[in-house]
C-alpha cells in the first residue's frame, strides 16, 4: 500500500474521530517500544498505526478497550463481600442497659494505675537532648 488515507480505514473503522484516537492510541504505543505489524517502508508511526487499521492487523475493538485502559485513573476489582460478623454482646448485672446498646469493658482507675507501674520509660537518644 502506497499511501494510507483515512478512506482506506473509514470502512473498519465508522467514525472519523475514533479512527483518529485509534490511530494516535496506535502510533503511541509504536513509539513506547510496541512492535509494528506491517512493514516499516520509511513511514512515521502515525501513518504504520493507519495502515495496520486499514490492514486489519489488528482488531479496532482491541484498541478501543486497550485506549479505555490506558486512561483509567482507577480500575475497580471486584472483591469478595467482607462477611458479616454478629454483634459480640458482654452480660452486664446492670439491668438498666437494654440488648440495643453497645458496651463496652470499663477499666477502673486502680487497675489503670497498676497496669501503667509495669510499663518502662523510654530511653532518650542523642536526638532527644537538643
Amino acid at each position: 500500500m502506497a499511501r494510507v488515507t483515512v478512506e482506506d480505514c473509514i470502512d473498519k473503522v465508522d467514525n472519523r474521530f475514533e479512527l483518529v484516537l485509534l490511530a494516535s492510541h496506535r502510533a503511541r504505543m509504536i513509539a513506547s517500544g510496541s512492535s509494528i505489524l506491517v512493514p516499516r517502508d520509511n513511514d512515521k508511526n502515525p501513518v504504520v498505526a493507519l495502515r495496520e487499521i486499514a490492514e486489519e492487523k489488528l482488531k479496532p475493538e482491541d484498541l478501543k478497550e486497550d485506549l479505555i485502559h490506558s486512561l483509567q485513573k482507577h480500575v475497580e476489582v471486584d472483591e469478595p463481600e467482607a462477611e458479616t460478623v454478629p454483634l459480640l454482646t458482654t452480660s452486664v448485672p446492670n439491668a438498666a442497659a437494654s440488648d440495643s446498646e453497645v458496651q463496652f469493658d470499663r477499666m477502673s482507675e486502680d487497675d489503670l494505675l497498676r497496669g501503667l507501674d509495669g510499663l518502662v520509660p523510654p530511653t532518650e537518644s542523642a536526638d532527644d537532648e537538643d
